[in-house]
């Protein structure tokens, strides 16, 4: 594990490749990148896994948060279809125990879930993830929230990162998102000022520091 700093370092995407470089072994290391909604998670959690293919293809895979999604219909049920995004709507439980599968990396592949952003739906056993990958980058609002069951993640995790970006943009990021899926004016209010930025408040202000900050005002997820 890498030891916790107790002030995080400012890096660009290239001075983190260079950092995981540095600690890559024998075994699995296990990549997080965490930040509110719109703050470029998604984006730089991609171009991190290029990165590091680039050199050493095969080298690094991509294990996204949002594959353990409730299905809509069991948001329904509880009354959260509207906050859908929100920690309690996430099978924390079912990425927990496959962290501990893909950290172990005893097999010769492991099946992962991927969220499907245009049917809203998570796709079973969607990405294979072999044995020879060493880095695995791992992304999602709430990896590095400081309470329970969250916090049961940090075990696995050797490198931090956090997305710094400021909510006017994240603002403006999230509105273009939902506009570009043909959402009205009413809906992208609802969906931005009533769960997306709240829930990026939350992330906010009861996340653990992280090792590593980006600021992220240039990317969008």
């Amino acid at each position: 594990m890498m030891t916790r700093s107790p002030m995080p370092q400012r890096l660009s995407l290239d001075d983190l490749v260079k950092l995981i470089r540095t600690r890559e072994g024998p075994s699995r290391l296990v990549v997080a990148i965490a930040g509110a909604p719109g703050s470029g998670k998604s984006t730089l959690a991609e171009q991190l896994v290029v990165a590091l293919n680039a050199t050493q293809p095969g080298n690094a895979a991509l294990l996204p948060m949002d594959g353990y999604h409730y299905d809509d219909g069991i948001l329904i049920a509880r009354g959260l279809r509207a906050r859908k995004g929100a920690p309690d709507t996430f099978d924390v439980g079912g990425l927990l125990h496959m962290l501990d599968r893909l950290k172990r990396n005893d097999e010769d592949e492991i099946a992962v879930p991927v969220f499907d952003r245009d049917l809203e739906i998570s796709r079973g056993s969607a990405r294979l993830i072999p044995r020879a990958v060493r880095t695995l980058v791992v992304e999602g609002n709430y990896l590095l929230l400081d309470q329970a069951p969250w916090s049961r993640l940090h075990a696995f995790f050797d490198i931090t990162v956090a997305i710094d970006v400021p909510e006017e943009v994240l603002r403006q990021r999230l509105v273009a998102r939902w506009r570009g899926y043909g959402l009205g004016p009413d809906e992208i209010e609802a969906k931005v000022e009533g769960n997306d930025l709240p829930n990026g408040r939350f992330v906010q202000a009861n996340s653990r520091p992280a090792d590593v900050v980006i600021t992220g005002q240039d990317r969008i997820d």
